[in-house]
């Protein structure tokens, strides 16, 4: 295991010591909790209180995320990591791809095709009770969650589509009970690694758009999957042409 203070460190994305960051910290009293405790309520902080949504960028600082009150795996992570840090809890970043048929249904259909298939992900790992925990599943909120729950009940456990990616979408393992935690874990492809810090990631692994694609992401895209969000968690999930049933299944 890595020294802990390399670890716990702030970087210029875990900006921990940031006032908004340190203020929210102050307020919920969570510096006076018992290790698991500490855990969970930064974990379910980031998991229902940070909506699940898509920012300008992956690399983001964590209070830039805090400011924006939504993220995606990436930039929830981030702010995951400070807030744990700021907390005392060593914490590292396990890097992956995921198919882009993950995201299927929150992607514009319009531009679905013209995505990279793979698409830069990441979870969080803790180091607790002697051992490394791996942290996933606070990517999706509870509402929105529940939207996809109650739209594919009754129709299968296994869902890879409209950024879920699990074998039990009814019960996934989302809630912190001391393990690990997983929502998008059947969408990965490849493993990059272990990083210290997302700094570290970033530096060595960027999403692949290229300029054109880029800018549209930043400037259109991204603001048209949030308004899809949006509708999923009111109840409004979109079906995936092709498919019976709106379960998106990752290409063979």
């Amino acid at each position: 295991m890595p020294p802990a203070d390399r670890l716990l460190a702030a970087t210029p994305l875990l900006d921990h010591g940031h006032p908004a960051i340190a203020a929210l910290i102050d307020a919920r009293g969570w510096r006076a909790l018992p290790e698991h405790d500490r855990i969970g309520a930064a974990y379910d902080f980031v998991r229902n209180e940070i909506a699940f949504g898509y920012n300008r960028a992956d690399d983001i600082p964590a209070s830039r995320v805090l400011a924006d009150g939504y993220g995606q795996c990436n930039t929830k992570g981030t702010l995951l990591m400070a807030l744990l840090r700021a907390l005392g809890i060593p914490c590292r970043l396990h890097g992956f791809t995921i198919h882009k048929a993950l995201q299927r249904g929150v992607v514009p259909e319009a531009v679905y095709p013209i995505a990279p298939d793979r698409i830069l992900h990441s979870w969080v790992e803790i180091a607790h009770e002697g051992r490394w925990v791996n942290l996933e599943g606070f990517i999706l909120d509870r509402g929105f969650l529940k939207a996809l729950q109650d739209r594919f009940a009754g129709e299968g456990e296994a869902l890879c589509g409209y950024g879920a990616g699990t074998d039990c979408l009814s019960r996934p393992p989302v809630a912190w009970t001391g393990g690990d935690t997983y929502i998008q874990r059947t969408g990965i492809e490849d493993d990059l690694g272990l990083f210290d810090t997302p700094d570290a990631f970033y530096a060595a692994h960027g999403q692949t758009f290229g300029f054109l694609r880029g800018l549209l992401y930043r400037q259109a895209i991204r603001h048209w999957m949030n308004a899809r969000v949006r509708r999923i968690r009111a109840g409004r999930v979109p079906a995936i042409p092709g498919h019976v049933h709106a379960h998106a299944q990752r290409p063979a």
